[in-house]
């Protein structure tokens, strides 16, 4: 099975920008998307022309912010918004589809925002989150993906000394909450594959920083301990344009 993931930047842009021609190449079985920034009409309108996948979005409340889809060639057992908590769940940012011997998550992590003004809702969120996942996990294993919005180690961005506990991304709070997940009974896969390579998922808009390759590492698989020996495959696919962000892949024999 190959599972893609990419933070498209507004999905309506992203089809204007060789999207479609993207899903096509990567033959992927399962393509999660985020920061979708539509209405679920909107998405499927979008989409209006891939007939070869079933598809599930959640949108916030807020139009044009936030969001999260799923495209799968496999009806899943069931699809399920959100984490169960209203101060949560307004803002379009988890999506679970049920499988029969996973789950598959699709996360956009709040950003803690310029001046780290959301800093601490991005605590609480991290800890909901994780416990979320953890009643999950009670039933099957999952697998976890998406714009998790930290650089969890320095290798994970090329300006760590800069910007620790200064800039958004790179606090310990964030990296905390990183941590917790992992501590739950998951790896991130790409670092089980190749545990010192320096390669990013999101470069800012700014300063010409990805023709710099001043970079971030913000986007993950994060894969239950129990099928870890099933990841065959983790890549990142920085040579794709079309967001501040690129795609990641997973393989898995399951």
């Amino acid at each position: 099975m190959k599972i893609y993931s990419w933070n498209v930047n507004g999905i309506r842009a992203a089809v204007g920008k060789a999207f479609l021609e993207e899903l096509k190449s990567s033959n992927a079985d399962i393509y999660c998307l985020q920061e979708t920034k539509a209405q679920e009409d909107q998405v499927i309108k979008a989409l209006e022309s891939v007939t070869d996948y079933h598809m599930y979005s959640n949108s916030a409340e807020r139009k044009g912010y936030s969001g999260v889809a799923i495209l799968s060639r496999v009806k899943p057992i069931s699809a399920s918004k959100g984490i169960g908590i209203l101060a949560h769940d307004s803002e379009g940012r988890v999506l679970a589809l049920e499988f029969e011997n996973f789950f598959i998550v699709n996360v956009y992590v709040p950003n803690s925002g310029n001046e780290l003004v959301r800093l601490g809702y991005r605590s609480e969120w991290d800890i909901a989150f994780a416990n979320y996942l953890s009643n999950l996990k009670k039933s099957k294993p999952v697998i976890v993906t998406g714009d998790f919005n930290v650089a969890h180690q320095p290798l994970d961005l090329a300006r760590p000394k800069e910007n620790y506990n200064k800039t958004s991304g790179y606090t310990q709070t964030e990296i905390d909450g990183m941590d917790l997940l992992l501590k739950a009974g998951y790896v991130d896969a790409f670092r089980t594959k190749h545990p010192e390579k320096v390669q990013y998922t999101f470069w800012s808009v700014r300063f010409g920083a990805r023709a710099k390759n001043v970079g971030w590492r913000l986007d993950y698989f994060l894969v239950d301990k129990l099928i870890e020996t099933n990841i065959t495959n983790s890549e990142i696919h920085d040579q794709i344009q079309g967001s501040d962000h690129c795609p990641l892949s997973l393989d898995l024999d399951i």
